[in-house]
């Protein structure tokens, strides 16, 4: 067993990383690993590279490397959190998950972003909302900081005049 699997199977043996990750996380522990004086060899560096891909690949083969259960598992994660799609859409983004299956993993979950938007900003600012202009001005900067579109925010208003 090779170094990098070794290295890939004991950080996923803690939680899930998207691939993009894994890669980097390899690769920085090889770098780290090899010292100085091969930075310059170049077949080092092909062979480490070929090391790494196999790693990934035989964690792909098993099924302990998966993007679409990380993108799942981590809007789940993030929408408890109180974050809104906008966010974690980027997050997953500079986590290298592709566009496709970010849609998907999107659509598969079943969180009414409009119930969770209401839900946040009672938590930060108490349930009865003030209806003034300053504090919804105030409730909106919060919201959009936090990943929530407009319409989900207008619809706190909308929607549930309670």
């Amino acid at each position: 067993m090779n170094k990098p699997l070794r290295y890939a199977m004991n950080v996923l043996s803690v939680r899930d990383y998207s691939e993009v990750e894994i890669r980097r996380k390899c690769a920085a522990y090889l770098y780290k690993s090899e010292g100085t004086e091969s930075e310059a060899d170049e077949a080092i560096a092909q062979a480490t590279a070929e090391d790494v891909e196999a790693a990934i690949a035989y964690c792909k083969e098993h099924g302990w490397l998966d993007d679409a259960r990380y993108a799942r598992r981590y809007i789940s994660s993030r929408s408890r959190k109180g974050y809104g799609v906008q966010r974690i859409r980027m997050e997953l983004s500079q986590k290298g998950i592709d566009k496709t299956t970010l849609t998907t993993a999107l659509n598969e979950s079943d969180i009414d972003w409009c119930i969770l938007a209401k839900s946040v900003v009672e938590r930060k600012f108490g349930h009865p909302l003030s209806d003034e202009w300053k504090d919804k001005v105030k409730h909106q900067r919060y919201l959009l900081y936090r990943g929530f579109f407009h319409e989900e925010i207008q619809s706190i208003y909308t929607n549930f005049s309670d």
